[in-house]
C-alpha cells in the first residue's frame, strides 16, 4: 500500500473513533505489544498510541441531562427532573418570567434552560442534590452580595436546597439587574 494511501486510511480510522492521546512511558510485557501506561483496552484497528476515551458517568450529570437525547424546550427539560426540584425550578421559571420583558425568550442553551434578552439573561438547572441559579454575571453577583449570603455561590453560580427555591424578590432583583447590564452593553 502507498504510504499517501497508509495515512489516509490511518487519519480516517482515527476519525471515526473516540480517542485521545496517553503520554508515558510504553510498557512492554513479554510475548505482547508494547501499550502506554493508563491506555484503556480498545477492540479494533487504532492508531498506535490513540486510545479510546471513557465515557462520564451518568451519575455525575444533572438529572435532566442523563438521557442521551437534550430537552428541546424547557418544558421538555422540566419534565426530566424529578420531584420536588421540578416545583421549585417551576416556581423559579415563573418569577424570571415576571420580571422579564415580553420580548424575552426562553431557550436551552448548554442543556440548561436559559432566558435570553439582548444576549444571555439567566440560567437555571437541577442537579441530584442542590438546584442552581446562573446570572451570568460575576458583576451582578458581586453587587448583590449581601443579598446572597445565606447561599453557597461561586464564581457565577448560587446554589439552593432541592425543595426551597430561592425567594421571587431575590431572583426578580437579579433578572432585572442582569436586563440592565445586557441594555448597556447593547447601547455600547
Amino acid at each position: 500500500m502507498p504510504f499517501d494511501v497508509r495515512v489516509q486510511a490511518e487519519v480516517a480510522s482515527v476519525m471515526a473513533y473516540p480517542f485521545a492521546i496517553r503520554d508515558g512511558p510504553l510498557q512492554v510485557e513479554s510475548g505482547s505489544s508494547p501499550v502506554r501506561q493508563g491506555a484503556v483496552p480498545f477492540e479494533g484497528n487504532c492508531p498506535r498510541g490513540v486510545t479510546r476515551m471513557k465515557k462520564a458517568n451518568a451519575a455525575h450529570r444533572s438529572s435532566a441531562a442523563k438521557s442521551k437525547v437534550a430537552p428541546k424546550d424547557v418544558d421538555e427539560y422540566l419534565s426530566g427532573v424529578p420531584e420536588p426540584a421540578r416545583n421549585t425550578l417551576n416556581r423559579i421559571r415563573a418569577a424570571i418570567r415576571s420580571a422579564t420583558p415580553p420580548e424575552a425568550t426562553e431557550t436551552i442553551s448548554y442543556q440548561i434552560p436559559t432566558f435570553k434578552y439582548k444576549g444571555s439573561l439567566v440560567a437555571f438547572a437541577a442537579f441530584s442534590k442542590h438546584c442552581s441559579f446562573f446570572p451570568m454575571s460575576s458583576s451582578v453577583m458581586r453587587a448583590l452580595k449581601n443579598d446572597l449570603k445565606n447561599f453557597d455561590t461561586s464564581k457565577g453560580t448560587i446554589r439552593f436546597p432541592l425543595d426551597r427555591p430561592l425567594s421571587a424578590a431575590l431572583v426578580k432583583k437579579l433578572v432585572k439587574a442582569r436586563i440592565a447590564e445586557n441594555e448597556h452593553k447593547k447601547q455600547r
